[in-house]
Formats: C-alpha cells, sequence, structure tokens
C-alpha cells in the first residue's frame, strides 16, 4: 500500500466519523444551520426586508419569506452584479455561477467564500466515504479526470464569473494536482467536441482510475476512445475502478457504459448544483444519496402533487415521509432563500435521511391530467431495455395531442438506439405497461380511450447531441431534458429523425 493510499484510509475513517454526529441528529443539526443562517443575514438587505431580527422558528420563517424561484429573486441579484453589498449574505459573493436560465436568458447564481468551501468538501468527502465503505485506495495512485466546463472566468464588479464545474476546477487540492487531467490548456477550449477530441489524446496512454462527469458527454468520451483505439474502455485503461456522476439518472446509460467499458466499475452519484451540493451516494449496496443536513443549507420541502396549489405546506426535514415525491426549497449561506431549486425529491430512508432525485417541478407531462414525472419514464425504460435485447443511448418524451390522422393523442417517446431492439413491439409493449403500473392517471386515461398507447419514434445516431448542438447546449453541465408538457424539444428533434 502506497503511502497515498493509507493516509486516504486514515482521513477517511476520520471524516465518517464525524459526518455520523450530524446524520444522527437530523433535525438538531437543522435547526442550528437554519438560526445560523438567520441571525448571519439579519442585516442584509434581504434580511431587514423580511424581518429577520423577529424570526425565531420555520414557523416565522414561512410567514415572512415567501418560496421564490430565480425570477422572483433576480432584482436582488442584480443589486448585487451592479456592486452592493450585503444584498443577500453578509458581503459579496466571490463567484457567480453562470447557468442556463429559462424566461430571463442566463442566471448568475452566487456563491460566496462560505458555500464553496461547503461545495468543495462535499465532493470530497463523497470519495472518501467510498473509501471508508469498501477499503479501496487504489485508485488514489492514477489518473483522474473531471469532464468540465472551462475554468477561464470572468469578471462581473470584482466578482469573478463562470460555469460552476470550470469554478471548481479551481480548488482541486494539491495532492491530486499530479493525478488531474486533462491538462489546464486542454480544459480552458470552449468548443466541446474539439476538447473531447484532445482529452482523448491526452488520455488514451494514461493510467486513468477515476472518470467524473455527466453520463451523456462521458459517453461521447468513452465512444471516442473505443473509436480510437479499437478497444473497450475497461481493457484500455485497466486500472479504471471509478466512475462519478451527477446531474442526470445513470440507469437509462447504465448498459451502454458497461458495454463500452467491457466491464462492471463502481460508481457514486452526486447531487451538485449551482445552488448548492446537496447530497452523494454513501454506499455502493443501499439505494439513494446521503442529504447533507450540516452543510450550510436549510430544507424545506413541498409535496410535488400541492406544490402549485394556493398555500402548499413547507415541511422540515422532521415532518417528511418516505417515498412521496417533493420539491426541494433550499436557504444557503450563498444568500438564497427558500429558493425553489425547481428539482423533486424522494426520501428512500429516513434512517438515515436518503433521497432520490425524481425528476423537476417544471419536466412533467400532464398535458390530459397524468401528473407523469421523470423517475417514471427512466424506470419504465430502464425495465424495458433489461426485458428486451436493445441498448439506448438517449430519449425524451413529449405530449401529441393533435395527430394529423385524427386518431387518439398519445406519448411520443423519441430514442437514439444504440442496439434496435429486434422485437420493436415487445420493447415498446414493456415500456406501456411499467408506464401503467407505475401511474394510475395514465392507466386511467388508457383504459378510458382517452389516450392510445405510445409511439416510439427513432432518432438517428448522434442526433441528440446534434441536437443539442443546435440550442447551443452541446457539452459541459447541458443535459437533455427527459420530458415536457409541450413540443418544443420534440419539433426539435424532428430533421433528427430516421
Amino acid at each position: 500500500m502506497s503511502l497515498k493510499s493509507f493516509a486516504a484510509k486514515i482521513f477517511a475513517k476520520r471524516i465518517a466519523q464525524k459526518n455520523q454526529k450530524w446524520v444522527k441528529n437530523p433535525v438538531q443539526t437543522q435547526e442550528k444551520v437554519f438560526k445560523e443562517l438567520i441571525s448571519k443575514a439579519a442585516k442584509t438587505q434581504f434580511g431587514k426586508d423580511h424581518d429577520f431580527g423577529s424570526i425565531t422558528s420555520h414557523h416565522d420563517f414561512v410567514k415572512k419569506v415567501p418560496v421564490r424561484d430565480y425570477e422572483a429573486l433576480k432584482d436582488y441579484i442584480q443589486k448585487i452584479i451592479d456592486g452592493q453589498e450585503d444584498v443577500l449574505w453578509p458581503g459579496k459573493p466571490i463567484y457567480f455561477a453562470k447557468t442556463s436560465g429559462t424566461t430571463s436568458g442566463a442566471k448568475y447564481i452566487p456563491i460566496t467564500k462560505a458555500s464553496i468551501k461547503n461545495q468543495v468538501e462535499a465532493s470530497r468527502n463523497a470519495i472518501l466515504n467510498y473509501i471508508h465503505e469498501t477499503g479501496n485506495t487504489d485508485f488514489v495512485n492514477g489518473k483522474m479526470i473531471f469532464l468540465q466546463g472551462s475554468p477561464i472566468l470572468e469578471e462581473k464588479n470584482g466578482i469573478k464569473l463562470g460555469r460552476l464545474s470550470g469554478i471548481s476546477a479551481h480548488y482541486v487540492p494539491n495532492y491530486l494536482q499530479k493525478n488531474r487531467l486533462p491538462s489546464w490548456e486542454t480544459n480552458c477550449i470552449e468548443d466541446w467536441e474539439t476538447k473531447v477530441d484532445t482529452i482523448v489524446e491526452e488520455t488514451e496512454n494514461e493510467n486513468m482510475t477515476v472518470i467524473a462527469g455527466i453520463p451523456s458527454w462521458v459517453q461521447m468520451y468513452f465512444e471516442k476512445l473505443n473509436a480510437k483505439s479499437g478497444k473497450k474502455v475497461g481493457e484500455l485503461f485497466k486500472e479504471f475502478q471509478l466512475y462519478i456522476y451527477g446531474g442526470v439518472n445513470y440507469e437509462p446509460y447504465r448498459a451502454k457504459f458497461e458495454n463500452l467499458i467491457g466491464r462492471k466499475v463502481d460508481s457514486i452519484e452526486l447531487f451538485p448544483a449551482s445552488e448548492g451540493f446537496f447530497a452523494y451516494q454513501d454506499s455502493q449496496k443501499a439505494k439513494g444519496m446521503l442529504l447533507l443536513l450540516d452543510s450550510g443549507i436549510f430544507y424545506e420541502f413541498i409535496k410535488a402533487d400541492e406544490f402549485f396549489s394556493e398555500n402548499p405546506r413547507r415541511l422540515t426535514i422532521a415532518e417528511v415521509e418516505l417515498e412521496v415525491d417533493y420539491a426541494m426549497i433550499i436557504s444557503t449561506d450563498a444568500g438564497l432563500w427558500a429558493y425553489n431549486l425547481g428539482d423533486t425529491v424522494r426520501f428512500v430512508s429516513k434512517n438515515p435521511n436518503k433521497i432520490i432525485v425524481s425528476g423537476r417541478i417544471k419536466h412533467f407531462i400532464s398535458a390530459f391530467g397524468e401528473h407523469v414525472i421523470a423517475k417514471e419514464v427512466e424506470e419504465a425504460l430502464k425495465l424495458a431495455v433489461e426485458r428486451t435485447d436493445a441498448v439506448v443511448n438517449e430519449f425524451t418524451v413529449a405530449p401529441q395531442t393533435n395527430p394529423v390522422d385524427g386518431k387518439l393523442p398519445y406519448h411520443e417517446w423519441f430514442i437514439e438506439f444504440e442496439k434496435v431492439p429486434s422485437e420493436p413491439s415487445k420493447f415498446a409493449q414493456e415500456i406501456e405497461e411499467s408506464m401503467k403500473k407505475q401511474n394510475s392517471y395514465y392507466y386511467d386515461l388508457i383504459a378510458g380511450n382517452i389516450l392510445q398507447p405510445l409511439i416510439i419514434t427513432p432518432i438517428k445516431p448522434g442526433g441528440f447531441q446534434d441536437y443539442m448542438k443546435t440550442i447551443g447546449k452541446l457539452g459541459g453541465q447541458n443535459k437533455v431534458q427527459r420530458l415536457s408538457n409541450d413540443r418544443k424539444v420534440a419539433d426539435g428533434l424532428q430533421p433528427f429523425k430516421i
């Protein structure tokens, strides 16, 4: 065992023991975080506007601070962009994470000295937890790669601005610098396809042991490695042991990944965002990710099926239930207050508190009242792949409300196959049956002849990547939207149909 491996085991044990203090006391931990956040921000403009000085309980907070999304918080953030201090959090943030916006274009998410510290520690602790659980430290001696955005940062009134993954590149610890790939110069390449080609050149002859990134873009990297070398990734990188990912569900990609790699490797799922680092997979055996309750974030939860009602109840960690979809609301040490993250989560364990990401509160299909969420379509596709010989690269789902042939409306599944199923009708039927079992509204609509069964529209190889390129979202942290309640994505995919 190398000195680095030995030190990693010692450090991992210490962090695991430290974490148990808050894991075993979730309610008290969140109460402490809540009080600290309110106290520190009481004299900010937002704190004064919302009378933080009189807030002593969650009940007070709910009365004084409404749930907001980015659009509703934008006026405060604009003041920070303009150079004002003490607006949402004491002082000024040290970064803005620039993300894709909705109605307002680009979003600028503040990151403070405290919040970036928590982001970096969470990333580190996810790996240390894996070491502590498995005892595996061999990978620390090899090369590691994270497919990320450019680390080149702009500046606005003294605040640095860039993609979260590019900001994070500035926080790779010194002891990992020699292990880290690609080179700084390659990381700075903006064009994603050129960047991946250059990464292939830099890494194909290295001892890669850890690879991290969003599955769709790591898949592109693996495919290019395979095409250039003629070898499976696991053969090319004989010591490749660990894949780290976040942002999307890995399950739809798993079969394709294992085929590209040629064998199974361990994986760690993360739940990071520009707004904070919320959870990471803490076990290779148990389902779900450990919700980080001691990282400068106070969580509230609103039942997803109540979210759009007039006055939905905002629950704390003490009040959540298992197997219920919640919109996750956060208040953070970066100055986001009762902020609707947009993600829905589902608790799969209460001791400890572990979640899965079940979808987006804005990404659903309910054109006919079916309330279909991302978790349901991902699970249906996963089962269909397992029960047939199909291999899927990418997919999205949209409603077709006005079929041109006058037939009943339906859900249209746009699927890019790596391997087309030998029995397409069986593949479609497996998806259909899973959807009906998971979603009673969908079942009733099919049974009542309101909807006809789903229809699959095949997309040509590379079609989703080509589509993402047309909307300027190829690479980085961008990912394909799994489902939508309109035809915007569906229309964009029309040129790429088979």
